[in-house]
């Protein structure tokens, strides 16, 4: 029997922890423990907390970082809640543990529009961010023929072009790492976005496991170009693309595109994150709006991501817009300098990424 609300306890155990995030309808990736586990690789720590109550639990997989400043504590794309009640209990947990370590802040940023109930919780809106502030999200949940009906037509028309020149479809592994990154090189210095090592992909693969998938478009035996997803809970995520400079007339992005939505679809999944607009368009947007009704900046305005924008735009997704980033403060003074020096570091390295939880 469970109390009103019982004490705060930390979750070990994988498929316990990963039961808890899917209990919520839009728990994510970015809690799952999996996606702890490859953020461990590469300077994270991890601490995964639940409070359950009569009503349901909320959960929040933690991230610490050193910094030169102090520790800092970072919820992404979470908690996973399905009771808000549980919300307060819940970082009451993390604060002792988080101030036991002398963090400079915790940081959250939810998985929903609704920025209910952290500001009554004592966090501050942040204006940094490490996830994008909006996304394209494709519904699954139609047949084929009405998904198909809300791309663009030209993008229709691509996709059908890519079949009738011999593009072909299949599912990559680790082998085919290396090609992979290779056509991410080059789009990364097209498309002037960062990009992962060889070594990134490889843990990715092989820490998600049965989570990240691999998808290849071949022409004659040639690999054009490819897409990285990851699926949890009831969503697939796009979270990298790279294709090459060779036979780009053969649209073989549009196929691959349309071939993973019709896999995903056809085992279930309910919706195809195309992950992250520039934070442009979510500013120029309502939520929800979709086909003409996205925005389009002005010749002007248009940043580096405008042509991946267009691109992903074309599949008839609509936009989600989130919440933004809340902060709760431990040292004031330390997060006064935090908030100067992340900007400049970010404008230094101007690293323009594509995922997320550096």
């Amino acid at each position: 029997m469970i109390s009103a609300v019982s004490a705060v306890r930390q979750v070990t155990d994988e498929k316990d922890w990963d039961g808890y995030v899917a209990l919520a309808p839009d728990g994510h990736l970015l809690q799952s423990y999996r996606w702890g586990e490859l953020k461990a690789r590469y300077g994270w720590s991890v601490d995964r907390f639940v409070v359950e109550t009569a009503n349901g639990m909320a959960a929040a997989q933690v991230l610490w970082r050193r910094t030169p400043l102090g520790p800092l504590a970072y919820v992404p794309r979470g908690p996973a809640m399905t009771d808000p009640a549980a919300a307060g209990p819940l970082v009451e947990g993390i604060h002792e543990v988080a101030r036991a370590r002398k963090a400079i802040l915790l940081k959250i940023e939810p998985n929903d529009l609704d920025p209910s109930p952290w500001p009554t919780l004592g966090f501050k809106p942040s204006h940094l961010t490490f996830q994008p502030k909006a996304t394209l999200m494709v519904d699954l949940i139609s047949d084929l023929e009405t998904i198909r009906a809300l791309q663009h037509p030209k993008w229709r028309y691509n996709t059908g072009l890519a079949r009738r020149r011999g593009v072909t479809i299949r599912r990559g592994s680790s082998e085919d790492l290396p090609v992979f990154y290779e056509l991410s090189e080059i789009t990364g210095a097209r498309d002037a976005f960062g990009t992962r090592s060889l070594s990134y992909y490889r843990d990715l693969m092989n820490v998600l496991g049965f989570q990240a998938e691999l998808l290849l478009a071949e022409h004659d035996g040639e690999v054009l170009a490819g897409i990285l997803i990851a699926t949890f809970n009831q969503e697939a995520i796009y979270l990298y693309g790279a294709s090459g400079d060779h036979k780009r007339n053969l649209m073989p992005n549009h196929l691959l595109q349309w071939e993973a939505m019709r896999d995903i679809h056809d085992r279930g999944f309910v919706r195809y994150d195309l992950w992250g607009v520039p934070n442009e368009i979510s500013a120029l947007a309502r939520n929800g709006a979709m086909g003409e009704d996205l925005p389009e900046p002005r010749e002007g305005e248009r940043g580096d991501l405008w042509g991946v924008y267009r691109f992903k735009r074309g599949f008839g997704g609509r936009l989600q817009l989130y919440a933004g980033a809340y902060d709760y403060v431990y040292n004031p003074a330390a997060y006064w300098l935090w908030e100067k020096a992340l900007p400049l570091a970010r404008r230094v390295l101007k690293r323009g990424r594509h995922t997320a939880a550096d």
